[in-house]
């Protein structure tokens, strides 16, 4: 497998050495924003016990919740697939956008004109400093991979996606596929 390199649109494998890091043990992160200031992302595979509905009352349907990281944990976040109804939406890449008009996004929720498939809900998000992902990288805390999902990625399920990225980068990584989250507790 080629390496591939940080960018907006990519997505970030945390290595299993990253076991002892609470917010990042097993996660794989979409990169929103990469350049020389820094980098932005959203952990993808953190449910939360928390429903948007659960956090913004006027919306009615209970779409699903994700931790985004730990910057900013008080605010909420989303990317998408719909820039033509959610308006000023920045995109990331191959259909991802991520922001826009939240006042827009209780109706189109409410009204059931967008879905669990357009949108995803995070709290906080996953900040880098200028060259402080690339320094992570150097120490091999992280896999950087091509988003072959492109804006499907908001549909993947989230309990088996670090497993199943192990199991397709296969070499070393596949004893990691099967091995307890706490090796500890086996």
């Amino acid at each position: 497998m080629v390496a591939e390199k940080p960018n907006k649109g990519k997505l970030l494998i945390a290595e299993p050495t990253l076991s002892g890091d609470v917010s990042f043990n097993r996660s794989i992160v979409l990169l929103a924003e990469h350049n020389e200031e820094g980098s932005v992302g959203f952990i993808l595979n953190k449910p939360l016990d928390y429903h948007i509905n659960d956090l913004v009352t006027e919306i009615d349907i209970p779409f699903q919740v994700y931790n985004g990281g730990p910057v900013e944990q008080d605010n909420l976040y989303f990317i998408h697939k719909v820039p033509e109804l959610i308006h000023n939406s920045i995109e990331i890449s191959d259909g991802i956008y991520w922001g826009g008009d939240f006042g827009s996004i209780v109706d189109l929720i409410n009204n059931k004109i967008i879905s669990e498939n357009d949108i995803r809900f995070f709290l906080g998000y996953s900040g880098w400093s200028s060259f402080q992902l690339d320094q992570e990288l150097l120490s091999k805390s992280w896999v950087v991979v091509k988003n072959i999902y492109e804006s499907d990625i908001i549909q993947k399920a989230a309990s088996a996606f670090w497993k199943e990225k192990m199991m397709e980068l296969g070499g070393n990584y596949l004893i990691w596929s099967n091995a307890p989250e706490n090796p500890n507790l086996n």
